[in-house]
């Protein structure tokens, strides 16, 4: 058994264990959880037909812009721990998937100059439309992090690992709440996770729509995007 294995197995016990006690008090209903992935597959599939001839332009303005592939893969954690390749448009120099990843900040030199317009309108997210379709992300949820900052969290912050407690999402409660971008201190991810925490112990269908609906109005607001 490979080392990820090993890893993704401990993980998913280590959440298990953890989010026992709140599957008790806050289980979804079956039937919300099939009507939010119905909502998923949905709004995922008009939104890739509807925009396929802007996504295809933005692929083809980053290859101009700058040398390297149009799209970025990069291993995140989903749920209950188990590592998928999140998609995203390239909007860096670097394509960092590894024991450490640094984070973006304000004016990094290493993001490109049509990346940078891509991350202030979150337009570099629009590929993960394809990992709600597989089944490996929901259009609303926790944002997933780097497994790396994952595991630097999760020893710093307590019940980080409840985030896993639901698919990752696109956009989600923190980020309508302004919580976008980079986390230079434990306490900025602190309150980001307390967003996520209260998320997963609060979801439900029409929970999700309010989140969509405001996700357009927090975007054209530019809070904490760089």
């Amino acid at each position: 058994m490979g080392i990820e294995q090993r890893f993704a197995d401990t993980f998913t016990e280590a959440i298990r264990l953890e989010l026992e006690p709140a599957r008790r008090l806050h289980s979804p209903a079956r039937l919300e959880l099939a009507a939010k992935r119905l909502l998923d597959i949905g709004l995922a599939a008009v939104l890739l037909c509807m925009l396929a001839p802007a996504l295809l332009v933005t692929a083809i303005l980053i290859r101009l812009d700058s040398a390297g592939p149009a799209l970025f893969r990069q291993t995140r954690l989903g749920l209950r721990g188990k590592p998928f390749d999140i998609l995203k448009f390239r909007t860096m120099t670097v394509l960092e998937n590894g024991d450490r990843i640094v984070q973006a900040t304000a004016n990094d030199p290493r993001v490109t100059r049509i990346g940078r317009l891509l991350r202030k309108a979150s337009i570099d997210e629009l590929p993960q439309l394809i990992n709600v379709l597989k089944g490996e992300m929901s259009l609303v949820g926790p944002r997933p992090h780097a497994r790396a900052h994952d595991e630097h969290y999760a020893r710093a912050i307590d019940n980080y690992r409840i985030r896993q407690g639901v698919k990752p999402g696109i956009t989600g409660w923190a980020q309508v709440q302004g919580f976008r971008g980079e986390t230079p201190t434990v306490e900025a991810m602190r309150q980001r996770v307390e967003c996520d925490v209260w998320y997963v112990d609060h979801f439900s269908l029409s929970l999700d729509l309010q989140i969509l609906l405001r996700t357009p109005f927090e975007i054209f607001r530019h809070r904490n995007a760089h």
